[in-house]
């Protein structure tokens, strides 16, 4: 399986061991899924678990989520733009990476902010831990 994951379900899997989101990306790496992002994404991750808000997430569970990602998700080189409406132009990037690493979902805990009908599915965490097995 091919994913692509909205930076709430890291955020949400790095504050709370054993949430639905830790258990999906957790079986994501056991099951070989890879895990697709370009440099604006890893920037982003980055960026938003280091913010002070969040500072109750333990560092070395950081350091392991980037270790896994490096490890086990492709970097995707040049992304072509997609100019497609987005209700949250933020998150044109995570639909850009999907379309150009042809993934199979697009995990993120706010499904209406995503198109549909792009070619890869859009799911909340638990539907892909369930897809998972």
């Amino acid at each position: 399986m091919r994913l692509v994951i909205d930076t709430n379900v890291i955020v949400s899997a790095l504050l709370k061991a054993g949430s639905v989101p830790d258990r999906m990306l957790s079986a994501a790496w056991e099951r070989g899924a890879v895990v697709l992002y370009d440099a604006r994404i890893l920037v982003e991750y980055r960026d938003v678990v280091t913010r002070p808000k969040f500072r109750a997430i333990d560092r070395a569970r950081i350091d392991v989520l980037f270790a896994m990602l490096a490890a086990h998700g492709q970097l995707l080189g040049a992304v072509p733009p997609w100019s497609g409406t987005m209700t949250d132009d933020d998150d044109r990037v995570f639909v850009e990476v999907a379309l150009a690493g042809k993934a199979d979902v697009l995990v993120t805990g706010n499904l209406r902010d995503f198109p549909i009908d792009l070619g890869f599915d859009v799911e909340p965490p638990a539907m892909v831990l369930a897809r998972l097995g």
